[in-house]
């Protein structure tokens, strides 16, 4: 097991999109028990594989109080969504101190693989609905920054570049 680097906000490598799995494998079992140590040790609540820079369709969860609860989603895909929706407080591991409101959808139900290569569909709501649109969402070359405005999205752009270079010396 390992503790991966995690891409910061505005690393052009957040913007590429995740391929598909191939093939649930070993390799992917290491990726995932990576990803599961990094996103522990950096107390948050999911990562995509394209926050630590593979950009293949692998995503973790926990948001369980204990931290012993991880959900794997696998070339995960929205099979349903509510028609409702709200403002959701949001932060991510990509753009650490930051936190704004994001719409989302109320209730989702998402198709994927788990670890041992089978189909399942995931029916989430609350917090689990928004935290898997997040995390799909970075799957798709996108941070959460990129729903606000423009001016907010420059400003954050400004204190992460800033906050790197001092980070740097």
């Amino acid at each position: 097991m390992a503790v991966l680097s995690i891409l910061c906000y505005p690393d052009p490598r957040l913007e590429k999109i995740a391929k598909p799995v191939a093939a649930v494998d070993a390799r992917i079992a290491q990726l995932v028990a990576d990803m599961k140590d990094t996103m522990y040790d950096a107390k948050g609540i999911g990562l995509a594989a394209t926050q630590v820079d593979v950009h293949e369709r692998v995503i973790v969860i926990d948001i369980s109080e204990e931290r012993d609860d991880p959900l794997v989603l696998i070339n995960p895909e929205l099979v349903w969504t509510s028609p409702a929706s709200h403002l959701n407080e949001e932060g991510c591991l990509s753009v650490p101190g930051i936190y704004d409101g994001v719409q989302r959808f109320d209730a989702v139900h998402v198709r994927a693989l788990d670890l041992d290569g089978k189909v399942r569909v995931v029916e989430a709501e609350a917090l689990l609905a928004v935290c898997i649109q997040h995390e799909m969402d970075h799957l798709q070359g996108k941070v959460f920054v990129e729903y606000l405005s423009p001016l907010k999205r420059n400003r954050i752009k400004t204190k992460m570049r800033k906050a790197q270079r001092e980070d740097a010396r």
